[in-house]
């Protein structure tokens, strides 16, 4: 069984209901789930307003957020909020390119896009929404693994163009090249390609696209529109770019489980545990374990993450039911930083163990299994000790949880004569592709290398 497995019904790009937005807002701040530097905030918003000042929409309340998530997405919903996540920010290469995303977005929401699709896009996003919230599965890098049936019908592909068309019109009326709308499309497909071909990871946002961009026609038609309705002279940008690229994490080293020290991290999961310090700790897909090296002991301790309760099961009810245990004793109903818990001590009917325990943890929908045991080497109380303190040290994780654990960030520098991809991905802190991965992200995906004098950035 794995740790993670989303499977949820995100329209990538698509425009939510009204009254949604708000809702996933609070539902983000929560679950500390807003990128925390202050000055991307600000920057995303700084070039939203911009954008909506040159739309229809023009003096009216929108929210621009920054979602601290590796996903390559982004959403709007009908009631103004637009949602960037840093991991499509680091695919761009430009102030125009970033606002041809946002702009993209606000192009859903002027084109009020959920109520011409009858509510299947919004029922759809809003359903996948719920799913990510609902059981604090932040594990992005398996988001989008299916998409609601609108967004692969004709219908979606039109809404898609039509944003695209909105988008290269603020840009254009906001001092932005309309062309960088193409620009940043092609990146996004190419981003495509390599999550295909490369990591075997569908894409998310900007799918709909059968034919790469650049051979779009209708693509092409549409952003050309706007291209008359650019000034003679572009607006200065906001802010410098690649200034504030610089520092900007990266991917999510705790997708799928990190062990730093005695800590384990799940940010998929959005847990953390800390288990007795000096331990030896290990994790698969479907566990955490660790176990005493000192040699005081031969005490260990796993979690494991289980199928869901059944409507109305208590903790106990699950050990007992579901799990079918009939050898538990000494239990008692506990509250594990706000999380509905039951531990108890499991009959030794044979070996020479001297003792075992086991508990279950609700949170979020998800049920969490804690095994440990003593065998014949160490002191019992000090076990009862370790294993107590293990389980309630389980709690949500939180964004300082976070940077802890994702230490990868953008690096930014000029590129020399002799620099190859090849060459960097070896200095890169990058664990899988990482050639592959900064040919992406600088726009130079499946074959290109970095021009000499040109801002590259790298992964350290």
């Amino acid at each position: 069984m794995r740790w993670l497995k989303l499977i949820l019904i995100f329209a990538a790009g698509s425009a939510f209901g009204a009254g949604d937005g708000e809702k996933m807002y609070n539902d983000l701040r929560e679950k500390d789930a807003l990128y925390r530097d202050v000055e991307w905030q600000d920057y995303v918003t700084e070039i939203g307003e911009r954008l909506l000042a040159a739309s229809p929409d023009a003096g009216k309340n929108y929210t621009f957020v920054v979602v601290d998530s590796s996903s390559v997405n982004a959403a709007a919903t009908q009631d103004g909020y637009i949602f960037i996540h840093r991991g499509i920010i680091a695919h761009c290469r430009s102030e125009d390119e970033l606002a041809g995303i946002i702009g993209h977005e606000i192009g859903h929401v002027v084109g009020r896009h959920t109520k011409r699709a009858k509510g299947l896009n919004r029922l759809g996003g809003l359903l996948g929404w719920i799913g990510v919230i609902g059981t604090s599965s932040w594990g992005m890098k398996d988001l989008g693994d299916t998409l609601t049936a609108t967004a692969v019908s004709r219908e979606a592909r039109e809404y898609e163009l039509e944003a695209d068309a909105f988008g290269a019109e603020f840009l254009a009326r906001a001092g932005y090249d309309p062309l960088a709308m193409i620009n940043v499309i092609y990146v996004l497909k190419e981003h495509e390609l390599f999550a295909k071909s490369v990591s075997n990871r569908p894409s998310v946002y900007h799918g709909l696209f059968g034919t790469h961009p650049r051979n779009d026609k209708r693509l092409h038609d549409v952003v050309g529109e706007a291209v008359p309705l650019a000034g003679f002279e572009t607006r200065p940008p906001e802010r410098d770019f690649w200034d504030m690229l610089n520092g900007l994490t990266f991917g999510d080293e705790a997708a799928t489980g990190l062990v730093q020290g005695s800590t384990y991290y799940h940010s998929g999961l959005r847990i953390v545990v800390r288990f007795p310090e000096g331990w030896d700790l290990g994790n698969t897909a479907s566990e955490v374990f660790g176990r005493d090296i000192s040699g005081a002991s031969d005490a260990s301790i796993t979690v494991q993450r289980q199928k869901p309760a059944a409507k109305g099961q208590t903790p106990e009810g699950y050990i007992r039911e579901t799990l079918k245990r009939d050898d538990i004793e000494n239990g008692q109903a506990i509250d594990i930083n706000g999380y509905a818990a039951y531990v108890a001590d499991v009959t030794i009917l044979a070996g020479d163990s001297q003792g075992r325990k086991m508990a279950v943890v609700f949170k979020d929908g998800a049920v969490y299994l804690f095994k440990g045991e003593l065998g014949p080497v160490g002191d019992p109380a000090r076990f009862e000790r370790d294993f107590n303190e293990t389980l309630a040290s389980f709690r949500a994780m939180t964004a300082s949880d976070l940077d802890a654990a994702n230490r990868q960030r953008i690096q930014v520098v000029m590129a020399g004569p002799s620099d190859t991809y090849a060459a960097l991905a070896q200095k890169s802190s990058l664990k899988s592709f990482p050639e592959e991965t900064l040919r992406v992200i600088n726009g130079h995906y499946p074959r290109g290398e970095p021009r000499a004098g040109d801002n590259i950035k790298l992964v350290r």
